[in-house]
Parts: structure tokens; sequence; C-alpha cells
């Protein structure tokens, strides 16, 4: 039996309720089923780490040359020598200096000769006084009885005087013979010293990790021609953003990659701070020593990886940075879960852990803060706590 054709006011009817049921469920979808929401979590014993990069260097390196210019006639180290303090690395020639030395020495013997002459004139001088002296006392005597004349007693009196007059002569021709023969040591001493200069001798104990001049050439004054560095000196220079170095301080321990040995970490500890920070890049020097990197695995200059830790937060919930809107000092807004529904709230931050996550600070009890991104998030929608991280 053929049923009745249906009217176009069913079927208008039954597309309208379908369209319905659509558009509720389309109401549901968007606007009213609560969402399941990804939330910080409570957690314990974070710690506090900053990262930077930067190089191996030595507290204690010297690249140092003659002070002298002159021809290289002998080196005695090269790059890799150990070498002791005072050790000779290297000479130059030093006839001509030599010669220079050797006539000061003579000029100081000539005027210790001339001192001993001087010596003797001014005692010469001190025994004609004393004799000029005895006369001159005996004739005033002899005068006072009316024996010999007054011309006479005047004649041994000014003889006298001359010969305290020849002795005060004779005595700063000592004091100027003496000054003499100072003058002429100073003068040998300082041909010595320059004489001295034509040794390079090393200024501490060290390893030779560059020599840039070879046998016969010439060496200019204070041109580099040895690299010295103390081994026990080398530390880790690295660069750290000075907006999260706030809480470093000397003696924090830290872990040191380097580039030439990237599988292994070794420990270090910071041992100064820079005091000054890179006006240009925002970047404070902090130094790392490495406590137990091998000896020899050191490469000056090579790059190294750095991450010090500075603290640790017992118990703290954490939001990543990526779930805050507008950090900016402190403060940043977030989607938070409170009585089952969705509101944006500004919230205060604090310290920040290595893998971007910030600790919250005054987050009210019995809330959560959502730390993932939905599309249909929207303030006063239902939401519930979902899986945490």
């Amino acid at each position: 039996m053929l049923g009745r054709p249906v009217s176009n006011k069913t079927k208008w009817l039954a597309a309208l309720l379908v369209a319905a049921c659509g558009l509720g469920g389309w109401v549901w979808t968007m606007r009213l089923q609560p969402l399941e929401l990804a939330v910080a979590r409570e957690v314990q014993s974070v710690p506090v780490e900053l990262f930077g990069l930067g190089t191996v260097e030595a507290h204690v390196v010297a690249r140092f040359g003659f002070k002298q210019a002159g021809t290289l006639v002998d080196l005695a180290a090269d790059h890799g020598d150990v070498v002791a303090t005072g050790a000779v690395l290297a000479r130059i020639d030093s006839r001509e200096q030599r010669a220079r030395t050797m006539k000061s020495s003579s000029g100081v013997a000539s005027a210790e000769a001339a001192v001993l002459v001087a010596q003797a004139a001014a005692s010469r001088s001190g025994v004609v006084h004393a004799q000029r002296q005895q006369t001159n006392q005996r004739r005033q005597a002899l005068l006072a009885r009316g024996t010999i004349s007054v011309e006479q007693a005047e004649e041994a009196q000014l003889t006298e005087a001359t010969a305290k007059a020849d002795l005060t002569v004779g005595e700063a021709e000592v004091v100027a013979a003496r000054a003499r023969l100072e003058d002429a040591k100073a003068q040998h001493a300082l041909e010595d010293a320059v004489l001295s200069q034509h040794e390079l001798r090393a200024p501490f104990a060290g390893v030779v990790i560059a020599r840039a001049k070879e046998l016969g050439a010439v060496a200019g004054a204070g041109e580099t021609i040895f690299t010295l560095v103390d081994p026990a000196t080398y530390w880790i220079l690295a660069y750290l953003d000075e907006a999260r170095t706030g809480a470093i301080a000397l003696g924090q321990s830290a872990k040191v990659r380097l580039r030439s040995q990237p599988g292994r970490e070794f420990s270090g500890r910071v041992v100064r701070i820079g005091l000054e920070a890179d006006r240009v890049n925002e970047e404070r020097r902090v130094y790392v020593t490495c406590e137990n990197c091998p000896a020899n695995g050191y490469v000056l200059g090579e790059q190294a990886e750095v991450v010090i830790r500075t603290g640790e937060m017992e118990r703290v919930t954490l939001v990543p940075e990526v779930a805050i809107d507008g950090l900016t000092h402190g403060r940043g807004s977030v989607w938070i879960i409170a009585d089952g529904k969705l509101v944006r709230r500004e919230l205060g931050f604090g310290r920040r852990t290595l893998d971007g996550r910030h600790e919250v600070l005054d987050l009210p009890t019995g809330e959560r803060i959502v730390v993932e991104r939905h599309p249909r998030m929207v303030e006063g929608r239902a939401a519930t706590a979902g899986v945490r991280r």
C-alpha cells in the first residue's frame, strides 16, 4: 500500500528541526560544554638555574717579548713546553750592549780610583792644616810675650787660614768624587739591566701555547714572541642575561660542558662576578672554575656551556611562560579555573626555571591556572582541570 506523499510543509519542519538540533549541538560544543584543560600543579624541590654561553680563558696568561729590539740568536722553548719561573726562553744578539756594559764597568773602576785620590789629597790637606794650626798657636803665644813681631804672628795666622781652606776644598773634592762614583755605578747598573733584557725569561711557571718568531728573525721592541699560560688558572668566562643574574653569588655550584667533549658534564663553581655589564648586549660576565675537568682537556678560547644553580624552590606552582600574556616586571595575565568557570586574572610571578616556567606568587586557594591554549576559551565558560603538568 502506498503511503501518502510527504507535504512540503512537513519537509520544511523536518529540515528546521534538524537545523535546530545542529545549532543546539554547536552551541553546546562551542559555548556550553565544559572544557577539560591542563592546569599547573604544585611541585617540590625545583632547582633555579641560569644558562650562559662562554669561552675557556685563563686567569694568568701572558703575551710577552723583548723590551729591546734585536736578532734572535737562541730559542729555548716552543709550543707545548712546560717551563719554570725564570727559565730562559730566548736570547737576542747582545754583543754591542755587552761592550757598553764593560765600558761602564771601567767607568766605575775609574771613579773608585778618583775617590781614593781625592781622599788622599784631603788627608794631606788635613795634616798640613793641623801643622799650620800648631805653628799659629805658638806664634800667637810668642807675640803675647813680646818675643816676635806682629807681622810674624799675622803671617802664621794667614797660613793656618789658607791650610784650612785647602782642607775644605779637599773634603769637597772627596764628596764630588763619591758622587761621580755613584753616577758611574748607576750607569753601569743601567747598562747591565739593558744587557739582561737581551734574555727573555718566563715570568711564571706555565705552558707555552704559542711562539711567534723563529731563529734569526728580528724581534721588535715589545713584539710578542711567546704566549704563556698557567694551566692551574683555567676558568670559564660565561655571559649571562643581566635580567636574570640578580640571585647569582660567589660559590654557587655550576655545570660545565666543553664543546670538544659534548657528551660529558663537569662540575664547577662561581669564583668571580663581573662588576660591569655589557652595555650593548646587556650581559654580565661570570667566571666559573671547572673542578673536575681533565688537565689536558682545556683549549684556550674553546666554547663552553655553563648552567649555574642559584637556588631551589621547595614547594611551588609553576606556569610555562607561553601561558602568560603580557609578562612585564613580574606581572602577567593568565586563564584561571575558579568555581568551574574560566576567568582572566593578573598574577605576580617570581623566579624562572631553566625550561621557561615561572613561580606563581599570589594564586588564591582553590583556583587552578590553565597551562595550555585552547581556541574555545572564553571568560565565563565552564571548565574542568584535566591532565596536569
